[in-house]
């Protein structure tokens, strides 16, 4: 087993007017380093869409996570969906990928889009064989996965954007891998590379998708450990014992909390030095100690990483703020979202008695669920998660 991860992210554009997706992406874990990733596009729109999209990739990726031939995958599911009256077939394109020991991508395609692979910041072409199935025509890839590469799965709403408008005859598959390539290297999360690419299909369709539309990215990268001490252990001569576990653990150290943040200065020996700047007029300053790489104010700061990491799992239209602002939120979302794969916080249990004022909007409830919700949400995002509590 290597060191490499996927880092998943995908989202969908309607078409508009219509309630509900005909594209679907379905996750399924094999194990730590094996995954499956399915995206289907139902025919046509709307209901009859999501459920022929919903049924495909629910039963590929069930069975193709079971070790089951793609073969009787593709003969479940003509068995299995219903047909449509209009176009007399069952099926919905597919798009399947494989992980294997994060070592290995098998890729399986039938009429989606053809899955883009970016290496080193450039486009790479893959062998790829044909089978026939079921009278379908199926294409199977084999590639050797390395650090960096991402993947980009579509369904055709991609390539289809702004035909008729701003372009004759859609945003073709070299436009889309042009575009892709010059955001390849910069660092972005799979979760952002996919809103990156919807949201300039978005604009092509002038916020009107004439189909439903899906990005689905896939980063292959290295293992990030990070850790996140927040607020005091509740025990006063547990100090040291939590300064040492924490300070232990390799990767970056992530500090929140004025008493957490003293606490941290004196067992280090190093001082704490406030930095009286507010790029974020909302969330208090940072500030630093030697041997820590970012220090900053507890639940306040806290709440915001969560507001965008809420916003991150949903529309994710506040990368736009925290990928470069240097508020202490921001640069903890960036940390968190973008270079983490492992988090371990080291939670204090301690109450601030300034806190239990009835009139300031904090209290120890608070604080707890604000780290549940957020180891929560990391989880959603992919990330492995260990919570210490003191």
């Amino acid at each position: 087993m290597n060191n490499l991860c996927a880092d998943i992210g995908y989202r969908s554009l309607f078409k508009h007017g219509e309630e509900l997706c005909g594209d679907r992406v379905e996750i399924v874990e094999q194990g730590d380093s094996s995954t499956v990733i399915v995206l289907a596009d139902g025919l046509g729109s709307g209901v009859k869409a999501n459920i022929l999209s919903t049924l495909t990739s629910r039963i590929i990726s069930t069975m193709v996570a079971a070790g089951i031939s793609i073969e009787d995958c593709v003969s479940t599911i003509a068995a299995t969906l219903p047909v449509c009256s209009v176009r007399g077939v069952a099926y919905s394109t597919f798009t399947i990928l494989r992980l294997i020991e994060n070592r290995t991508a098998e890729i399986i395609q039938y009429d989606n889009p053809r899955v883009i692979l970016l290496r080193d910041g450039k486009h790479v072409e893959f062998p790829v064989s044909e089978m026939k199935l079921g009278g379908k025509v199926i294409y199977r890839s084999l590639i050797s996965l390395q650090e960096n590469d991402i993947f980009i799965l579509m369904s055709d709403g991609c390539i289809h954007a702004g035909v008729g408008m701003a372009l004759n005859f859609g945003w073709e598959r070299a436009d889309i891998i042009s575009f892709m390539e010059t955001f390849s290297e910069v660092g972005f999360t799979a979760k952002t590379l996919g809103t990156i690419l919807l949201d300039e299909c978005n604009r092509l369709y002038g916020g009107k998708p004439g189909d439903d539309t899906t990005a689905c990215v896939v980063r292959i990268r290295k293992r990030e450990p990070m850790n996140l001490l927040f607020g005091p252990p509740s025990d006063r001569n547990d100090c040291n014992k939590m300064m040492s576990l924490f300070f232990s653990k390799e990767g970056k150290h992530i500090v929140c909390g004025g008493t957490t943040s003293t606490i941290a200065s004196n067992y280090l020996g190093k001082p704490l030095i406030p930095k009286m700047e507010f790029p974020d007029p909302e969330i208090p300053p940072i500030a630093e100690i030697e041997g820590i790489d970012l220090v900053t104010e507890g639940v306040i700061t806290m709440s915001k990483v969560l507001t965008y990491a809420k916003d991150y799992l949903a529309d994710n239209e506040s990368y736009t703020q925290w990928s470069y602002k240097k508020d202490g939120a921001s640069l903890i979302a960036r940390m968190l979202f973008e270079e983490a794969t492992d988090i371990n916080f080291f939670v204090g249990r301690a109450i601030n008695p300034a806190h239990q004022n009835p009139n300031l909007p904090i209290n120890f409830n608070i604080k707890m669920r604000l780290v549940e919700e957020l180891s929560d949400c990391l989880k959603k995002m992919g990330k492995r998660i260990k919570v210490n509590y003191f």
